[in-house]
């Protein structure tokens, strides 16, 4: 059964109603039909400007304290966030990456030009066995992404071979003589890259068939046990949707999505990460909030013929797109992190988890230092940003039952538009504690929200937290790391066995946890 998930904009009504009843979300703790996939809560690492070289990998001889080349500040933070999956080489970089250059001895690697992004000389460096070597570190799940648009069927059946085999042939020995003695048994692979751009130029028709060609040696060489995603849309490309599902090879598992909030004030036109007026932070919610129906629409295309809901939706690259900061190469992505982004993440996954039926995977772009990441390194220093914040309060959904929550709310409306002013999620973790997150985005605002379990009581809160800053374009700066940071929230009570009551602050993200 699909989780019924409402938004719903209440009517100001006369007669003396309090602005408080204008608010109100009921979860229903009975039916838990559906579980909150963790891979939902994933991250993206692309050869890209500083996410891989001076962010994730400093190498062996770096005097930056790292973990055989891992910024140890970085695997911390990353393992202390819970992250599921990690997904790689690219993105753009991915369809001209050839992974033989990755491997052996480092003085023995090629270089390569980074074309897509600053047009930098790549030394290959970070290859196969760092990427993989650092999942099992974090103890997440690799995403391997295959060359398609550059690539051959023999190129990506040799990579997977060369990573899960652990039979007696060429690649499996191949890499034992680079140093790895057991595969790594790698799950997830996608068959190239937004093909329809960067990846190839194609059309839908022109892809589909070239992804039942590489989908169907994949699985020969894969014994059939690889997780593969099919390249899917552009935002709103519903048409790709259709034709990927109406001809999609029966090996294929998931199918990709992209989109990204470019918040200006209108479509198309860029933000500046810091320092922005609040029409931008309007605009950025605004914009997205456009997930929620792109999830709608192709999920519906998906239902129409795949009514069981074997193909996961796999929104593997999101996240809000903003004017790099000044002074640096525009090629490399580096933004900055407000509580703005915060709430963009905390909104989006608000409705990755109520679409978990078909939403099965999503990986934030980027993990580190490039667009909506969630560390950013300068030198030796690390940061933390809000968004990492949102990630690290959300992950107790991770493979939790969804609650159905449906929640009434307010309106936020700036230069005579409208949107929803708070978002919501809510879950069951095994043991029986259920967790409610809620954001109120208007900026200036606190709004008291009545809260309702239907089917339960509840003995007493367990936790409260809440994320907010001074101001709605705040960020964590590297002379000042911790002005967004989470606080215990003290402005929420039991009122009942069933009921509670939370004051939300202005600009703020909240998770509530209560046991049964």
């Amino acid at each position: 059964m699909k989780p019924m998930f409402f938004l719903l904009t209440a009517l100001i009504l006369t007669g003396g109603i309090q602005a408080q009843e204008l608010n109100k979300v009921t979860i229903d703790a009975v039916h838990k039909d559906v579980v909150i996939n963790r891979n939902i809560y994933g991250h993206f690492a692309e050869h890209l400007g500083r996410c891989i070289y001076d962010g994730i990998w400093v190498g062996k001889d770096s005097n930056i304290p790292h973990i055989n080349g891992y910024r140890k500040d970085i695997v911390e933070a990353l393992r202390e966030m819970k992250i599921p999956v990690l997904r790689w080489p690219g993105g753009c970089f991915a369809d001209t990456y050839h992974w033989k250059d990755g491997i052996g001895p480092k003085s023995e690697r090629p270089k390569m030009m980074n074309y897509h992004w600053g047009g930098v000389v790549e030394d290959n460096s970070f290859g196969t066995h760092e990427f993989l070597d650092l999942c099992e570190l974090l103890e997440c799940e690799p995403y391997i992404s295959a060359n398609v648009g550059s690539g051959t069927v023999k190129e990506m059946t040799d990579w997977i071979e060369y990573m899960n085999s652990d039979q007696d042939v060429p690649m499996a020995n191949l890499r034992k003589q680079n140093g790895r003695e057991k595969p790594w048994n790698v799950k997830y692979l996608g068959i190239g890259n937004e093909s329809w751009g960067c990846g190839g130029a194609m059309t839908p028709d022109y892809y589909v068939n070239l992804l039942r060609n590489y989908s169907e040696m994949a699985g020969i060489y894969g014994r059939w046990k690889l997780f593969q995603i099919g390249c899917g849309a552009n935002g709103a490309d519903y048409n790709w949707t259709d034709v990927l599902m109406k001809q999609r090879p029966g090996s294929m598992s998931g199918l990709s999505l992209h989109y990204y909030t470019i918040a200006g004030p209108s479509w198309g036109d860029k933000s500046p990460a810091t320092g922005f007026e609040k029409k931008y932070y309007f605009s950025g919610i605004e914009k997205a909030m456009r997930m929620n129906e792109l999830v709608e629409k192709h999920s519906a295309i998906m239902d129409k013929y795949d009514q069981n809901k074997r193909v996961g939706l796999m929104v593997d690259e999101w996240g809000i797109w903003t004017d790099v900061e000044p002074g640096t190469e525009p090629g490399f992505l580096f933004q900055q992190n407000s509580i703005r982004d915060a709430l963009i993440a905390s909104l989006t996954l608000d409705i990755f988890n109520n679409h978990a039926d078909r939403v099965k995977m999503a990986n934030i772009a980027q993990t580190i230092n490039v667009l909506q990441a969630v560390v950013l390194t300068e030198g030796d220093q690390m940061i933390l940003t809000p968004t990492y914040h949102v990630f690290k309060m959300y992950s107790v959904h991770q493979d939790a039952f969804l609650l159905q929550s449906r929640l009434i709310c307010e309106d936020y409306e700036m230069d005579g538009r409208k949107i929803p002013a708070l978002s919501c999620s809510a879950s069951e973790d095994k043991d029986g504690s259920i967790t409610l997150t809620v954001s109120n985005f208007n900026p200036d605002k606190e709004i008291t929200l009545p809260v309702e379990l239907v089917g339960a009581t509840f003995d007493k809160i367990l936790s409260a937290t809440v994320l907010t800053a001074p101001a709605y374009n705040s960020y964590n700066s590297f002379n000042q790391p911790e002005t967004v940071k989470p606080t215990i929230l003290k402005s929420v009570k039991k009122t009942g066995n069933s009921t509670l009551q939370v004051v939300l602050p202005p600009r703020s993200v909240v998770a509530i946890t209560v046991n049964k």
